[in-house]
């Protein structure tokens, strides 16, 4: 029972009861009625004025209670003049001002919060009190190869290739780095923060791939350039002071000038090697700037395979040159692309012992290239480091040819990734800007 239906009750009650033995002095005491039926008028009177002073109370509480109930912060009362009611409105206002205030600041500041996350470019997945993913931004959408909404309610250790077996027990305050298709190299994190007072983990992906790469390129330049002018200047004077040898030839027996002969020819030739060995080093760190003009990709692919026919059908491998007559058109250095495509090639085809198959697609939506074999298996652990400059599987191999593939992709801004075939072989894949 409200306090309301309690006062009326009572008041209903108790003038009740003094009605009636007023009404009893009627006929005994004149005076004395008349004297209780004005205190019965003066009675009604302060308590209907004291049940409006209680009931303001109670409707200024309900009709506050209600609008906070429905976080409406903007409705405000104003002083009745009743000091008390006043006190009470000035209180209730005051709190209102300070939630109003409050609920702008922290939709402000979630605002700015959700939008430095879908702006930043280190990849955020935030998880729900049960650990699976509760939102992903549009970075991590991007490093992971997955749209937003297929990442929500995933749990991290079910996603594809090394990422899940890197984000399932990540320790938190540990990061790791991974390299999930050879050159895009990422380091990962794992932190907390409250949400009503309990944690919720979230993960921070970050990409190092142009980092390391300017790291690495400015260490293995300084080194190249130092090998070259050394060994360029010593042999420069050898092959000089080998050519002066050429001299005495006449003067040793007719049975020996042969052996002597060859072995000067032997050694220039061996010292010429190795200055086209530093050149090849040093090329690769002095790549000009890329020359974009129309070119036709189909010539220039056809062309390739022109160029290694001899060799495939040495070896008896096919090649599968899946694309039409017609041209498309490309905007590109054709001599820088015209290298890169030919080491992607010839990587391919030397992958493959004999009798095997060497695929070359294109496709228009998107742009890309594929270039695909049948050799054995590239290993997943292989395929992280072979864009590491002096990285090579071959027992004679400089470990430059990818390096120079993969600097004149990205220096045409062209998206690339070297993958395990699904049953043999490797793919390489070039995204082109159309």
């Amino acid at each position: 029972m409200s306090l309301r239906l309690h006062f009326i009750l009572t008041f209903v009650l108790l003038h009740g009861v003094l009605i009636a033995l007023a009404w009893q002095l009627r006929s005994i005491n004149v005076p004395l009625f008349v004297g209780a039926e004005a205190f019965l008028a003066v009675s009604t009177v302060l308590s209907v004025r004291l049940y409006t002073g209680f009931v303001k109370p109670f409707h200024l509480i309900a009709a506050g209670t209600a609008a906070i109930r429905s976080k409406d912060f903007s409705m405000k009362f104003v002083p009745v003049g009743q000091p008390d009611m006043d006190e009470l409105i000035s209180v209730y206002n005051l709190m209102i001002d300070e939630l109003r205030q409050e609920r702008v600041s922290q939709h402000e500041k979630s605002f700015l919060l959700e939008r430095l996350i879908e702006a930043s470019p280190a990849g955020i997945l935030i998880l729900d009190f049960e650990g699976r993913i509760d939102s992903a931004n549009a970075a991590a959408a991007r490093f992971l190869g997955l749209p937003e909404a297929a990442l929500t309610k995933q749990w991290p250790a079910a996603l594809p290739g090394d990422w899940g077996t890197t984000l399932a027990d990540l320790p938190e305050g540990h990061s790791r780095t991974l390299r999930p298709a050879g050159l895009p190299t990422y380091r990962v994190q794992a932190s907390h923060f409250l949400d009503r007072g309990f944690t919720r983990r979230f993960l921070i992906i970050e990409e190092l791939t142009q980092e390391l790469m300017q790291q690495e390129k400015a260490a293995y330049e300084k080194l190249i350039r130092m090998m070259s002018h050394e060994i360029n200047n010593s042999i420069g004077a050898i092959n000089s002071i080998l050519g002066s040898f050429r001299h005495y030839a006449p003067q040793l027996d007719a049975d020996d000038q042969p052996d002597f002969t060859q072995a000067l020819d032997v050694s220039v030739a061996r010292n010429t090697q190795l200055a086209n060995f530093i050149g090849n080093f040093a090329h690769l760190v002095r790549l000009p700037p890329p020359a974009p003009a129309p070119t036709d990709l189909h010539a220039l692919l056809r062309g390739i395979g022109r160029l290694l026919q001899p060799q495939s059908e040495q070896r008896r491998i096919r090649w599968h040159l899946e694309f039409g007559p017609e041209p498309l058109v490309v905007s590109l250095d054709q001599q820088q692309l015209e290298q890169a495509f030919l080491n992607i090639a010839k990587n391919a085809l030397e992958a493959i012992h004999a009798d095997g198959n060497v695929w070359v697609r294109t496709t228009t939506h998107p742009l890309t290239v594929t270039i695909e074999n049948d050799g054995p298996r590239l290993a997943p652990e292989v395929s992280q480091r072979l864009f590491t400059p002096f990285f090579s599987t071959k027992r004679d191999g400089q470990g430059i040819g990818l390096t120079l593939v993969r600097d004149i992709l990205l220096a045409h801004g062209f998206g690339f990734r070297l993958e395990p075939g699904a049953t043999a072989g490797a793919v390489f894949t070039v995204e082109m800007a159309g």
